[in-house]
């Protein structure tokens, strides 16, 4: 390692004043505490990775509530009569359109509405209406319940009838019509996933979407490394240009090429082809060496630094567009608030002129189905996981990911590949999703812990290189997207920058996840968005009410970000190569190559 890297993993020992750091990863533990650590790491695959004891509580909870409380005993009993007296009605099959608007597309197909799978299909859905009834017990507390309410769901949809071949009408009329070939081929399919036969396609070679090959393939070059990033400058596709640089920040949860797919949907292949100049984070995919590094690195060596980088290279005097991508997005405005104070390592750093931020939360009061993972025993256990390997896997994250979309992610693409034999086509999209990365095990500790657990930034009490920030301190515009299905920075959520600050805001609602509604390129069918702009210290409005009133467009966002940036910038001027001997190699440089067997 360079004496720079040692003396940034020196730094990483400086810890920020959080609440509860008395259990952070580096804390040193006796032999007893490292007994429990060792017993609670290994029995950690066997529950998922979810912490049992959070799950007990909860079913705890649902149960003593419920156990003394005869009323709501009558009111479920009557509701399970009436919703089973629906269920067996002998009409039930009379309509044969019932499932042409189901919200779950495998119940859609005209073979649900025939005797009996219109019965299982009616069951099913009832059997939903009452769990989410009936998981709600007065006097539970709001997470159990949410907690209650979720995996009773996740119960029910691995019960689901679309899931087995013999309550499939869809299943059963493709075994027929294939004389048996298909299910021959599906079990191949889990034979081969079964026995690990079965690569990602990011990992195997011949297969499609190679990085730096179909993907991540934007023309330029690497400007700066340091231990924890590379800092990646495109080269200009037009020969005049904005004089402000964009420079994107993407989740260290992620590799950067999200932002920079295939040609067609690359959003950073639009940026230039508009008439910017584009800089974009790749973080680097840590190691067990880098267990220490923390959250003020992350804000140090990936934020300012390149900062910096990009002050010495391109000389911004009008400041620089910042963007931020999820969790990129909340270290970006962690950044601006510290920024705003203009402490003594800031200096030397070029002014951020305007904010983005993509689906990123910075009020994490109401964060979704992935708060439902995240209190005191889920965050204990996970320590338990990382300290004794130094970092948090991609696989390992990937299995809390897929809970929030199991009927997708799992059960609708388990029916398509083992019953039917249908392989997924392989995108780039998938690739990009199947190249996970890893989080040191610090700062997988502290960002839990002082974003999720306690709000810290949201309430103005989250410390960055030792001082305390606060959103209202943010002046700059702000361009802000969510995206109408985000399990992960729901838009409501995201949407709360409005109560947290004063700058002016430009809010825009895409169609689509926390991905897609991203990726979201011009001549994409069907994509719209909604938009509307709020003044500096102008009044909020609550998140339904905007929802009534804001505009909606049809098409892709980016357009309107791209006239956004426009409207702040300067005017054009000539565009420059970026100048010899200043590149240390091609984009997308090297940190994005690294991978682990997993």
């Amino acid at each position: 390692m360079s004496a720079q890297g040692h003396s940034r993993c020196a730094a990483a020992q400086h810890t920020m004043q959080q609440p509860a750091d008395s259990n952070l990863p580096h804390d040193t533990e006796s032999p007893t505490q490292r007994l429990d650590r060792l017993v609670h790491a290994a029995g950690a695959p066997l529950s998922g990775g979810l912490s049992p004891i959070s799950l007990a509580l909860a079913t705890a909870d649902w149960a003593w509530h419920l156990g003394v409380s005869p009323g709501r005993q009558m009111e479920l009993a009557a509701l399970a009569a009436r919703l089973a007296a629906d269920t067996l009605r002998p009409d039930a099959s009379a309509a044969p359109d019932a499932g042409a608007l189901d919200d779950d597309p495998r119940y859609r197909h005209a073979a649900w509405s025939t005797w009996p799978f219109s019965q299982l299909r009616s069951g099913f859905r009832n059997a939903e209406i009452f769990w989410r009834e009936a998981s709600q017990v007065p006097g539970m507390t709001a997470h159990h319940g949410a907690l209650t309410a979720f995996f009773a769901k996740q119960w029910l949809a691995a019960m689901a009838p679309a899931n087995w071949l013999p309550t499939n009408p869809v299943v059963l009329q493709d075994v027929v019509d294939s004389r048996g070939a298909h299910l021959r081929t599906g079990l191949q399919h889990w034979l081969a996933d079964t026995l690990h036969l079965q690569e990602t396609p990011s990992a195997t070679p011949g297969l499609q979407h190679r990085v730096g090959q179909e993907v991540a393939i934007t023309p330029g070059q690497v400007v700066y490394r340091n231990h924890l990033v590379e800092l990646l400058c495109y080269t200009p596709q037009t020969d005049r240009v904005h004089p402000e640089p964009v420079f994107i920040i993407p989740s260290w949860i992620m590799k950067f090429y999200i932002l920079d797919l295939s040609p067609h949907n690359s959003l950073v292949r639009y940026l230039v082809s508009q008439g910017h100049t584009v800089y974009m984070l790749s973080w680097r995919n840590p190691d067990a060496q880098d267990a220490e590094l923390s959250m003020d690195d992350y804000v140090r060596m990936g934020v300012l630094d390149a900062l910096q980088a990009i002050g010495t290279l391109h000389k911004p005097k009008a400041g620089v567009h910042a963007m931020g991508y999820c969790l990129g997005g909340t270290l970006l405005a962690a950044t601006a608030a510290l920024l705003a104070q203009k402490p003594a390592a800031t200096h030397h750093v070029p002014a951020l002129k305007t904010l983005s931020l993509l689906a990123a939360q910075t009020d994490f009061s109401e964060p979704g189905e992935l708060g439902l993972f995240i209190d005191e025993s889920q965050i204990g256990l996970l320590d338990n996981i990382t300290k004794g390997q130094g970092f948090l896997s991609g696989r390992q994250m990937a299995g809390s990911f897929q809970f929030l979309h199991s009927r997708d992610l799992v059960w609708t693409r388990r029916m398509r590949e083992y019953l039917m034999g249908e392989r997924e086509q392989p995108s780039d999209l998938m690739a990009w999703n199947a190249d996970t990365t890893r989080m040191p095990a610090r700062m997988h500790h502290e960002y839990l812990t002082t974003l999720y657990l306690h709000n810290a930034l949201a309430t103005s009490r989250y410390q960055v290189l030792g001082h305390t920030v606060s959103l209202r301190d943010i002046r700059q515009p702000v361009f802000l997207v969510g995206t109408e299905r985000d399990h992960i920075s729901p838009w409501r959520s995201v949407y709360k920058l409005h109560h947290l600050c004063d700058a002016d805001i430009t809010f825009v609602l895409t169609h689509g996840g926390h991905n897609a509604g991203i990726i979201s390129e011009p001549g994409h069918p069907q994509r719209n968005y909604r938009l509307a702009h709020r003044a500096a210290h102008g009044p909020s409005m609550e998140p339904e009410r905007w929802l009534t009133t804001a505009k909606r467009h049809e098409g892709s966002w980016w357009p309107a970000w791209h006239r956004w940036l426009v409207r702040h910038s300067g005017a054009l001027r000539p565009a420059h190569a970026i100048q010899t001997g200043t590149a240390l190699g091609d984009a997308p440089g090297r940190y994005v190559m690294v991978r682990y067997a997993e």
